[in-house]
């Protein structure tokens, strides 16, 4: 029996160990401290940006590495931490409000690495240091104002097609409408039917004729996943304010959203500003008023001028519409080939809005982000947090005609800016409070103890292993240990290209694999010296080995397998990652324990006839 791989399978194992290298590689190179400078979603990144930060770094003598520009922000490298954090607090000053200016790692990865999409693994909250918090959406007051704005909104239509009623109330989570006779009632279910397709319509004529509405199941889970998706996109801005770089805002559960914040220590400030408001206002442009006479301090009365694209702008007093009537937003291209947005209405307040509207076409109408912003400021020699409203004008469109429960924001500048604006007014609309039901502080200290015992463990169990499957397998030990080093390469490689987060339970995933990976070449190993102890060639006990072990391996891993997928699907953010590496340990293992090892064992002893194997046993003496 010989054994003997063709050139392609050599090949072919040459290219995925070089590539495994490749892209393994950042991860050595370590990081510079350095500043992230990216521009808030209602402002435009000035053309002459980098020289203003140049100008600023030099004017206050502090020596950087480099400023490079990325694709929608810069990147300003340092040589050392304290340089670092001067700069943050000079940059922060000089480019103003519009610029979010955050503290980062960048790899120190060549320019080489980088056009091959090479970079290093990110490292999570344990690893690095940071807070964590675990917060809880009250999804159930969502649900309540969309059942009082239905209400209201069902009452204007029943009034519009002159279907009286007698009551119509909200009672345990129910919409009750009583009528005086059959035939109303009749009419009005026919009407409601078909306008609000998300509820369920039960009709009673005993003790008196009624309506009882109910949102459907589908209706109530699709209103709780966009109330924590738009929980969601609204704590991911507010994180971006905090100038956390590589934060993490994930879903976790029905009703829950895990935030972790590397490099942040400061909790009380974290909790402050995720925790903080925002709302929209929509207005009316006083288009009547003098904008000269305006900037020179003469507001007509009733009127206040603001700021829209850094060009004056006056709007009325006058709240036409709040934010906390959106129900949706989202970007659109409109019928004229312009991106807009499309709006629908539901948290009460529409026909205040509508009549107003149709009073108004072909008039202005703004809508006004107003932020509230936590300041920090020293009160008798103590840190007290005060709260600011900041108001941003970030649209004025054109009232085409009278708005409804559906209109559009039209001729907006770009598909980006649309989809911006859209997470504006989908934050703005945020009716759903958060509640911080856990928090934790990981210091940077903790972290790097983390990294050192982390890889110390898996140092001392690869080296247990190593010289275990040395000393018992000999020769066939040493080409199980070359595909245990070139199995932990595959999986940096494949979580580095992924650009997933390492985190310690990805650590423990990898010394677990250090393990399972070498369970295989155990079980090739025994089957291989079972064969020799019957008297079996060497050749054909290589074959027979690696053949007949092959079912075991698979059905062994596969079950392995499932239940990671099953700890993925179900587990939360920390179990994920546990899940994440050890899946892509198990199939690496797989590739390097069978394919990789047999292709050594072939270059050493196929394709020639060998009396024995350094393999840990005696051949017997009629072996044949």
């Amino acid at each position: 029996m010989i054994n003997q791989y063709p050139l392609w399978k050599y090949l072919l194992l040459i290219g995925a160990i070089f590539l495994a290298i490749l892209y393994a590689l950042p991860n050595g190179f370590g990081d510079d401290p350095a500043i992230d400078i990216s521009v808030k979603t209602t402002a435009i990144m000035a053309p002459d940006i980098q020289d203003k930060i140049k100008q600023s770094l030099l004017a206050h003598q502090i020596p950087h590495l480099s400023i490079d520009p990325q694709q929608e922000n810069i990147l300003v490298r340092f040589s050392s931490t304290d340089d670092q954090l001067k700069a943050r607090d000079i940059l922060k000053t000089t480019l103003g409000d519009d610029y979010t200016v955050a503290l980062n790692l960048a790899p120190k990865t060549p320019r080489w690495l980088q056009m091959l999409n090479a970079h290093p693994m990110k490292l999570g909250l344990d690893l690095r240091g940071g807070v964590h918090f675990l917060l809880d959406v009250d999804t159930q007051t969502v649900v309540t104002a969309r059942e009082e704005g239905d209400l209201t909104n069902m009452i204007a239509d029943m009034r519009d097609k002159q279907i009286r009623y007698s009551q119509a109330f909200r009672q345990d989570k129910n919409l009750v409408f009583q009528f005086r006779d059959q035939e109303t009632l009749d009419k009005a279910t026919d009407l409601l039917k078909r306008s609000f397709t998300d509820y369920t319509f039960d009709k009673s004529t005993h003790p008196d004729f009624s309506i009882t509405a109910n949102f459907t199941p589908v209706a109530i889970t699709a209103i709780t996943n966009y109330a924590v998706d738009q929980n969601m996109t609204t704590l991911t801005n507010r994180v971006n304010e905090l100038g956390v770089s590589e934060a993490l805002v994930q879903r976790q559960g029905q009703t829950q959203i895990s935030i972790d914040l590397p490099g942040i220590q400061d909790t009380a400030r974290a909790k402050d500003l995720i925790g903080k408001t925002a709302t929209l206002r929509f207005h009316l442009v006083d288009s009547d008023a003098n904008i000269q006479n305006a900037i020179s301090g003469n507001v007509p009365l009733g009127s206040r001028l603001y700021q829209y694209e850094k060009t004056p702008i006056v709007l009325k007093n006058q709240v036409v519409l709040t934010g906390a009537s959106i129900t949706y937003a989202t970007a659109i291209m409109g019928e004229n080939g312009r991106p807009g947005v499309s709006i629908r209405l539901g948290g009460g307040g529409e026909s205040l809005f509508s009549r107003i509207t149709a009073e108004n076409v072909h008039k202005l109408l703004a809508v006004v982000y107003v932020e509230d912003n936590p300041q920090t400021q020293i009160i008798h020699g103590q840190s007290v947090i005060t709260h600011q409203q900041k108001e941003n004008v970030i649209s004025a469109a054109t009232i085409e005609g009278p708005l409804g429960n559906n209109f559009e924001i039209t001729n907006l500048s770009d598909m980006k800016y649309a989809q911006n604006l859209a997470l504006l007014l989908r934050s703005g609309a945020l009716t759903a409070s958060v509640n911080f039901v856990q928090e934790r502080t990981i210091g940077p200290t903790l972290g790097a103890a983390n990294i050192k015992k982390g890889l110390y463990s898996l140092l001392v169990g690869s080296l247990a292993v190593m010289l275990f499957m040395l000393f018992y397998y000999r020769l066939f030990g040493l080409v199980a240990n070359l595909a245990l080093i070139v199995n932990m390469l595959f999986i940096l490689a494949i979580l580095s290209l992924l650009g997933a987060t390492l985190t310690l339970p990805g650590i423990a995933a990898i010394v677990l694999n250090v393990g399972m990976a070498v369970d295989a070449n155990v079980l090739i190993y025994e089957r291989i010296r079972e064969e020799i102890r019957n008297g079996v060639s060497p050749q054909a006990s290589i074959h027979a080995g690696y053949e007949r072990a092959f079912s075991t391996i698979i059905d062994a891993n596969v079950t392995t397998l499932i239940v990671s997928l099953i700890l993925f699907a179900l587990g939360g953010s920390v179990v994920k990652g546990f899940a994440i590496t050890l899946t892509i340990g198990i199939l690496t293992s797989m590739v390097t324990a069978i394919f990789f090892t047999r292709a050594l064992v072939n270059l050493f002893y196929g394709g020639r006839p060998v009396k024995k194997i350094s393999i840990g046993i005696r051949l017997p003496s009629h072996s044949r």
